[in-house]
């Protein structure tokens, strides 16, 4: 199948699933309901208007910007690390984040809570803060020790130990916090595009443009890094500066993610192996509009199952993305005798 179809395919899956995230929900809006708001005009039921200004059109946008920052990102991982079961958290960013927000989740009392909330724009931005803080503490750390490190893969398990490091704290935090702030924090950690607001959506987007910027200049560097670092050398290529540069530019497209809609599992990781197994190529070229259109999709058909339309009820996402990412993984690991080969 030629590319082009396929690319083709991929961005009109989105325009659907983008669509459907619009019209279903707990209340269903019908499509010329849909597209008449969307034009600025009036809808059969007043209610439904509202509905998709102020919830579903800024839940669709970071879910479209969420599902792309982490499938780019982990393709850019797996790229660097020549390890496919590699995804944007494997340098403990996920981990750094999460460490954040426990500080702060955990360890405010009611009137901090309250005083948060009276803040108007900078208390809706306190946890995007604290996550932001506490995943770029734990890069810079990655950053300084990869200056020092030739091998990706010692860089990796670093990465490694330090999420581990800052899991072993969270655990901590969480041992001494009361009932109520442990709450709290659990609830972030299932992860949700419902919770950036249209306040919060510029500094949101800005934040993953200027990734997904830095990811498309990062192409041909990521093209010669996949024959090894080596091959890579002779070729020219400042292997460390690229190095600094993909980690920056990963951890600035899953730190943001992170920040705003929690730790969302397993898109960075399955969205990578499903491209290339539609393209059968592993041309960043061709992979990188790929992984962004196709991690668009999956965010928001997740999005959507979570929300179970037509029931006022919602699931955790990370348990519905794990359901989606996990058999893609384990089917990708199983088609294959070396993981590989993938690359």
């Amino acid at each position: 199948m030629s590319r082009r179809i396929v690319a083709l395919g991929l961005f009109l899956l989105l325009l659907i699933a983008f669509g459907l995230s619009l019209s279903l929900g707990s209340v269903r809006i019908p499509l010329g309901d849909l597209l008449g708001i969307l034009a600025g005009g009036d809808a059969s039921v007043p209610a439904w208007a509202i509905i998709v200004h102020t919830i579903r059109l800024p839940k669709a946008l970071t879910a479209v910007l969420a599902g792309t920052a982490l499938s780019v990102s982990g393709l850019q991982m797996q790229t660097l690390f020549r390890n496919p079961l590699a995804d944007p958290f494997v340098l403990g960013i996920n981990a750094g984040a999460s460490l954040g927000v426990a500080i702060v989740v955990l360890t405010v009392g009611s009137v901090g809570g309250v005083l948060i909330a009276g803040l108007g724009l900078l208390g809706d931005l306190s946890l995007v803060a604290a996550a932001s803080l506490g995943a770029g503490a734990v890069f810079g750390c990655v950053l300084l020790i990869s200056a020092r490190v030739q091998s990706a893969m010692t860089l990796l398990i670093l990465g490694l130990m330090f999420g581990y490091a800052t899991g072993a704290f969270v655990s901590i935090l969480i041992y001494f916090a009361i009932p109520e702030q442990i709450q709290s924090y659990i609830l972030w950690t299932f992860g949700s595009f419902g919770s950036v607001t249209w306040r919060q959506m510029p500094v949101f987007t800005a934040a993953i443009f200027l990734g997904l910027l830095l990811a498309f200049l990062c192409v041909k560097p990521l093209n010669a890094l996949l024959l090894g670092e080596n091959y890579a050398r002779s070729m020219g290529l400042n292997v460390k500066r690229a190095r600094v540069w993909v980690l920056v530019n990963a951890s600035i497209l899953a730190g943001a993610t992170t920040a705003f809609c929690g730790p969302i599992a397993f898109l960075g990781l399955a969205v990578p192996h499903l491209c290339r197994s539609l393209l059968h190529t592993s041309d960043h070229r061709a992979l990188m509009p790929a992984v962004t259109c196709l991690g668009a999709t999956l965010a928001l058909l997740a999005d959507l199952i979570a929300h179970l339309p037509g029931s006022p009820y919602a699931l955790p996402l990370n348990a519905v993305t794990s359901l989606i990412g996990a058999p893609i993984v384990i089917g990708f690991i199983l088609h294959r005798k070396n993981a590989s080969q993938a690359f």
